[in-house]
C-alpha cells in the first residue's frame, strides 16, 4: 500500500495546479444537491437482507487485470439493473486502471449513491469527489494517521460526504470508532500478503457499535460467501473483481442479494 500511497501523492501536484479546490468547489455546487450522508447511510443498511456495493475495477493487485470496462457506465448500470444499492468506482490510475472519468461516466448514468474508492490522503481528493458527484468516499486507516483522519472526516462533512471508514484489525476498528465513523468497513485482504481471511469480519465486526453500518469488503467468490457475511451480521458487503468477471453481472447481483436473504430468513 505505500507504493500506491506515494504514487497519489506524487500525482496530486500537477492536479492541484490545474484545477485549484475553489473551482472544484464551484463544480460541487453546480452539480446540486447530493444524497445526505444519512440518506448514504440508510441505503447501505436493509431491514431483509444485505445490500450490495457493486464495484467498476479493471485491475486487481491480488488477480492482476480484470477486464477493459470501455464503459462503465453500462456496467453501472447493469449492477442497478440487478440490485445493487450503491456502485464502487476504483479512480486510481497506476494500479487499478481507474480515473474521474470513470466516476464521472457513472454519476451521470445511476441515482443510487456512488463510492469513490482511491487512496484518499488529502483534502483536495475529498473536493474532486465532491465535484465528480461522488455521495460517499474510502478513508483507509492504515494509510492514515489519527490527525489526518479526523481531519479528512471533518472535512468530507463539510462538502456533504459520506465516509466509508476502511480497517484491518482490531485497533484499527476501534480508532475508526473514537473518530466518530458512521460507517464502517472490514476488509478481509491482508495489506502485506493480499491474502484473504474471511474469518476477519466476524472477529472485527464485534467491537463495532449496533449503530453503525457495517460493510464487509474482499473475499467475495459468490452468492456463498455473501451469505455468509450477511450471516455474519454485515449491513453491506462490497463486491468487486467476482462481478467484474462474471458475462452476466446483473444476474449475479441478484444471486448474491439472493444469498443474502436466505442466510438472513434462516
Amino acid at each position: 500500500m505505500a507504493e500506491i500511497v506515494a504514487g497519489v501523492r506524487t500525482d496530486l501536484p500537477a492536479r492541484m495546479a490545474e484545477v485549484s479546490p475553489a473551482v472544484l468547489r464551484r463544480r460541487a455546487e453546480a452539480r446540486g444537491p447530493r444524497m445526505t450522508p444519512d440518506a448514504v447511510g440508510a441505503a447501505l443498511r436493509g431491514t431483509h437482507g444485505v445490500r450490495l456495493i457493486a464495484e467498476v475495477k479493471r485491475v486487481s493487485p491480488a488477480m492482476g487485470r480484470l477486464a477493459a470496462i470501455e464503459r462503465p457506465e453500462a456496467l453501472a448500470a447493469e449492477y442497478v439493473a440487478g440490485g445493487a444499492a450503491a456502485i464502487s468506482v476504483l479512480t486510481e490510475p497506476r494500479h487499478f486502471g481507474g480515473s474521474l472519468a470513470d466516476l464521472r461516466a457513472v454519476r451521470d448514468s445511476v441515482s443510487v449513491p456512488l463510492l469513490r474508492k482511491d487512496f484518499i490522503v488529502d483534502p483536495y481528493q475529498l473536493a474532486e469527489s465532491a465535484a465528480a458527484g461522488a455521495d460517499l468516499v474510502l478513508l483507509i486507516v492504515a494509510a492514515l494517521s489519527g490527525r489526518q483522519l479526523d481531519g479528512l472526516l471533518k472535512e468530507a462533512a463539510e462538502y456533504g460526504l459520506a465516509v466509508l471508514v476502511e480497517t484491518h484489525t482490531e485497533q484499527e476498528v476501534a480508532t475508526a470508532v473514537a473518530a466518530g465513523a458512521r460507517i464502517i468497513g472490514v476488509n478481509a485482504r491482508n495489506l502485506t500478503t493480499l491474502q484473504v481471511d474471511r474469518d476477519t469480519f466476524p472477529r472485527l465486526a464485534a467491537g463495532i457499535p449496533a449503530d453503525v453500518v457495517t460493510v464487509a469488503e474482499s473475499g467475495v467468490r459468490g452468492p456463498a460467501d455473501v451469505g455468509s457475511y450477511a450471516g455474519a451480521g454485515a449491513d453491506a458487503v462490497l463486491v468487486g473483481s467476482a462481478l467484474v468477471i462474471d458475462d452476466r453481472p446483473a444476474d449475479a447481483v441478484a444471486a448474491m442479494l439472493a444469498a443474502g436473504r436466505r442466510e438472513e430468513a434462516e
